[in-house]
């Protein structure tokens, strides 16, 4: 069954290339203008163009379609979730790694991803909020914005995703721990890591991840703190997938679910929200349920 929008508008940036982009929009605009009435495309140069063009034109349509990568949709959901009139939001894969819109079940060649969504439906999606802050598949420190930082941007444009592969395994050898303290749900929890993550998502680096529970539907975020980068680590964080694991038991990791948490560092550390980093702990996040409805497969 088709969904049908009186007034909607495509953002896309350019700085893939002409002939790229051309053959993208050309996958996907004639297929959604089905169930359009009204459909503007919208182009820009830059970051900061996307942001303030995204701000000023969101607030006046049904959908804000996003065509890009995770930073693309990162920078979309900073300008959309302040707003008090927020369009639906539906995510064409023109990225790496596309993370979230696995999390949404969205086909990633874009053509058939078109086809999905034009025969979707509208779910509410938490995200979550990071002191001024939004971010919608993961925040995260340590070894996860190390890897991040580390990434060849070369390697990127040729190779995708292995690059960031590549960039694990090399910040993996370099990982040193860091000292923090977490207040969740009236607890507290302190000691050292490598990695702490805070996930909506379900994928990472294009990988699923082993944790059953993790659903960007809850009100939740599933805190995840890996002490160590060792096998001992990976066995644990496996054994997540089942249903019967005993958290308490484990050794090299921490695993617990909250809508809000305080985290502070001994010394700063550069936070990475879904790829992107331009701020550091000490941090409060909470999670906004249902603050932004997304069209899906």
């Amino acid at each position: 069954m088709m969904v049908y929008f009186d007034k909607a508008v495509l953002f896309y940036n350019k700085n893939a290339g002409e002939a790229d982009i051309e053959q993208k929009l050309a996958q996907t605009v004639p297929i959604l203008s089905q169930s359009i009435k009204e459909l503007t495309l919208i182009h820009t140069e830059s970051e900061e163009d996307f942001k303030n063009r995204c701000q000023e034109i969101a607030p006046n349509v049904d959908l804000a379609i996003i065509l890009g990568g995770d930073g693309t949709v990162h920078t979309a959901i900073n300008s959309i979730a302040p707003l008090e009139s927020r369009p639906a939001i539906a995510i064409l894969p023109g990225g790496t790694s596309n993370d979230f819109s696995r999390t949404l079940n969205t086909p990633q060649k874009l053509e058939e991803a078109a086809r999905s969504l034009v025969n979707g439906k509208l779910v509410p999606i938490d995200i979550g909020k990071s002191n001024e802050s939004y971010f919608l598949n993961f925040w995260g420190i340590g070894l996860v914005a190390d890897t991040s930082k580390n990434v060849d941007e070369n390697q990127k444009a040729s190779l995708g995703v292995l690059s960031y592969f590549m960039s694990t395994l090399r910040t993996i050898r370099e990982a040193e721990s860091f000292t923090y303290e977490i207040q969740a749900e009236g607890e507290k929890r302190e000691g050292e890591a490598v990695l702490i993550f805070a996930l909506n998502g379900r994928f990472v680096g294009t990988r699923r991840l082993p944790i059953d529970s993790l659903d960007p539907q809850d009100g939740k975020v599933d805190v995840l703190i890996v002490r160590n980068s060792n096998l001992a680590s990976l066995r644990e964080l496996m054994s997540l997938q089942n249903p019967g694991a005993n958290v308490s038991q484990f050794t090299e990791l921490d695993h617990f679910r909250t809508s809000e948490l305080e985290i502070r560092t001994a010394t700063p550390k550069e936070i990475d929200m879904d790829g992107e980093m331009y701020t550091e702990t000490p941090a409060h996040l909470k999670v906004l349920s249902a603050h932004l409805q997304f069209l899906v497969p």
